[in-house]
Order: structure tokens, then sequence, then C-alpha cells
């Protein structure tokens, strides 16, 4: 059969359509050796490949034959019987990848605000657990200050004066400080200090503000909210816990074929993805 002939598999009765190619990447494996009438567990009824097997399952391992990764979604539970199938196909590079169990499970990812409303300006302190989350984090975050223009301090639109951006604070790579409102400089000016949070393109000055806009943005990034507290009531902090499930970085087979030689696959952690 030719690499770009379309075959018809019906596993337990659910039906999958590829080319043979796909069903090629490991030729050693059954599924390469069925297109040659090679094994007797295939039965070829009316065109179509038979097997009686979990056609549910096996929609995970087209997915891998085509992408090369292991991407499960994120209530996956069954990763015994998938490796078990992987094993039955021949696919031991899979299998191999399955048994590698924690490395595919989500991870819980914990992330906290700290909000502090002190007189005319507020302060904030973000810290998570996943240091990648708080660097995409930080990366839509913008800080601006400049000189108001007789405006009140918790106007919510900025001066038409120059404003200028200003660096977050990165105590660690796992959290980020920074505040908003107006002081008085040395020279009895006051300054102000705005937030920009994207893709909102505002420039925000009143901290209940910001803080409105950062609790909506993580929870559109699948982050749920868990806890709200007051560490301390004199210095009015509050502290707003959140978490999500953290998909991991897929598992990839590297898939090389040398002059006379069966292919050879090696697993490896993928870098191309980054976690949220």
């Amino acid at each position: 059969m030719s690499n770009r002939e379309v075959v018809i598999l019906s596993v337990g009765g659910v039906r999958f359509v590829t080319w043979t190619s796909t069903l090629q990447q490991f030729p050693e494996s059954r599924l390469a050796r069925m297109l040659n009438g090679d094994d007797q567990d295939f039965k070829l009824v009316n065109g179509e490949f038979f097997v009686d097997r979990d056609g549910t399952l096996f929609s995970y391992i087209m997915d891998f034959l085509r992408t090369l990764q292991v991407s499960l979604p994120t209530d996956f539970s069954d990763y015994q019987r998938l490796q078990r199938e992987a094993e039955f196909y021949g696919l031991y590079p899979l299998a191999e990848l399955l048994s590698q169990e924690h490395l595919l499970k989500p991870r819980l990812e914990i992330l906290e605000v700290r909000f502090s409303l002190q007189e005319m300006q507020t302060f904030f302190r973000i810290f998570g657990s996943c240091s990648a989350t708080v660097e995409t984090l930080a990366e839509q975050i913008t800080l601006f200050t400049g000189q108001p223009s007789g405006q009140s301090w918790n106007s919510p639109f900025p001066s038409q004066k120059p404003l200028f951006p200003l660096p977050l604070e990165r105590p660690s790579h796992h959290d980020m400080v920074f505040h908003c409102g107006t002081d008085c400089s040395a020279g009895n000016q006051f300054v102000a200090r705005y937030v920009s949070i994207k893709p909102d393109n505002r420039k925000l000055i009143n901290g209940t503000n910001v803080l409105g806009l950062l609790l909506d943005t993580l929870l559109k990034d699948g982050f749920r909210l868990v806890s709200t507290r007051t560490v301390s009531s004199d210095e009015k902090v509050e502290c707003y816990s959140f978490e999500r499930l953290r998909r991991p970085a897929g598992l990839t087979v590297t898939v090389s074929q040398g002059p006379g030689s069966s292919a050879a696959a090696q697993a490896k952690r993928s870098q191309a993805q980054k976690g949220k």
C-alpha cells in the first residue's frame, strides 16, 4: 500500500480513517504489519480492518501516531488500560511514556494575591507555585508613572501628561510586587502610578479597580477562587487564594530512521510547551 493511501479501521465498532503513512510510523508495530496482512487479529471486512479492542482508547493512540506526543485530558485516569492497549498494538515507545504516569498527570497549581489599601496607595504582592505562570502574568502587567493634572486619585483614567513605564519588582521567580495610586514626592508634587493588565488597554490608578481586573484575568485563565481572608485588619491586608489544574508539558517521541534499519524511538520531555 502507498504511503498516501486511505485506510479505514473499525476498533470495537468505532470507525477511524487515516493514511497508511500514519500507521507506519513504527514499522515493527502490529498496525504496520496489519497493512501487509501479517496479523490475524485484524480482519479485513468490506474494505475495513476490524479489531475487537477498545475504540475510545484507540483515539488516543491515533492522536499519538499523528503527533508523536502524549497529550491527555486533565480528567484522564485510564493510564494502565491505555498502556496495555499500546503494548497490544506493539507501540512500545508509547507504552514506555505511559509508564511515566507521574509526568502525565495534571498538577495542582496555587496562586495567591495580597491586596493592601493604605491611604492613597494600594500595594499588591502575587505569589505562585509555578514560576512559568508568574512570568506569563508579569508580561501582562505594565506599570506607568506620571504627574496627575488635577484629577482625583481614584480616577480610572490617566491624565493627558506623559506617562513613563516602570519595571515590576520581582523578589524571586515565584512572586512580583507593585503598587498604584498617588504619593507626594520630595518636591511636594503628587506622583501617580497606574497599572495596565493585558489584554485590557486601560491604565488604572484605583487599587480596587486594579484588583477587580486582576481577579477577572485569573478567572478567565482557568484559576478558581478557593478562599478570601483578611491577613491583617489593622493594615487592611486581604489575601485571595486561587488554584487550578496545570496541564503538564507534553511527552514526545522522536523517531529517527537509519539506512537499512527499522525506526528507532526515544522518549523525551517536550520543551515546546510552557505550562500556565
